[in-house]
């Protein structure tokens, strides 16, 4: 079996339909991505997105975000998920090493990604590609509506 990485450009039917069988299995709080929503995301310039191919098939994405600060390029990727039938071939491999390397073309020192700790797998993935874990705090700030507020004090 071989695997291919693609760079998407255009939201065809083929890449909508594969984000729609594939986010759901990354997090059960993604939302459908319709064509727009996707044409939006490709539009971005500091966005790409990764596609793998199984044997031709749609197994695997991966969004990469480079974009230039003050401290210098930084580069995260996010949304990583690869098919569960499809696991074993190497795909979340082969799309971190082109995130890695699209990351070093556009100059950035470091790549960040964060992964819940439950994606042990996941977790192995990264680190066997270099990734190391650091002493850091993430937070975020829900600014839907719906997410229960911060409590202040």
């Amino acid at each position: 079996m071989s695997v291919l990485i693609e760079t998407v450009t255009e939201p065809t039917a083929e890449v909508v339909a594969a984000f729609a069988r594939l986010l759901p299995q990354l997090s059960g709080s993604a939302g459908p991505l319709d064509a727009a929503g996707l044409g939006r995301v490709l539009a971005a310039e500091a966005v790409t997105v990764l596609a793998a191919r199984l044997d031709g098939v749609i197994a695997g994405t991966l969004t990469l975000v480079v974009v230039p600060l003050p401290t210098g390029v930084r580069a995260h990727v996010e949304d990583v998920v690869v098919d569960g039938a499809a696991r074993g071939h190497g795909i979340g491999a082969h799309l971190v090493d082109r995130a890695l390397a699209l990351a070093a073309e556009a100059g950035a020192r470091t790549v960040d990604l964060t992964s819940r700790p439950s994606r042990e797998a996941a977790t192995r993935l990264y680190e066997r590609a270099g990734f190391v874990r650091r002493d850091t705090a993430v937070l975020r700030h829900p600014l839907t509506a719906d997410a229960p507020a911060a409590p202040r004090g």
